[in-house]
């Protein structure tokens, strides 16, 4: 069974920077990736990025491309999501998952329980 524990999230001021882990427990097959969605209220979990747990090959929604950095740690069994340049809108529930999709909630087999992030102006 794969778990996934999300930490790092918080409140910072737009601008700011936070920096979001995900721990694996558990057996990932080399063909999944990694995704981080987020959830704001009253809205759709909305991709955010992805990373082949096996290449690296890392994918981005425009919306954060520049500004948000994934990567993973396959000794810690760790992903990692580094966002910077943080505006209001990102403020959100932010999961990580693990399964064989790129883009879609329904693509992806495990989820984490979720970290608050929230940017104030």
């Amino acid at each position: 069974q794969v778990q996934l524990v999300e930490s790092g999230g918080g409140s910072v001021q737009a601008g700011g920077s936070l920096r979001l882990s995900c721990v694996v427990s558990g057996r990932i097959l080399s063909n999944y990736r990694m995704g981080w969605f987020r959830q704001a209220p009253g809205k759709e979990r909305d991709f955010v990025a992805a990373i082949s747990w096996s290449a690296g090959n890392t994918y981005y929604a425009v919306s954060v491309k520049g500004r948000f950095t994934i990567s993973r740690d396959n000794v810690k069994n760790t992903a990692y999501l580094q966002m910077n340049s943080l505006k209001p809108e990102d403020t959100a529930v932010y999961y990580c998952a693990a399964g064989a999709g790129y883009y879609t909630v329904s693509a992806y087999d495990y989820w984490g329980q979720g970290t608050q992030v929230t940017v104030s102006s």
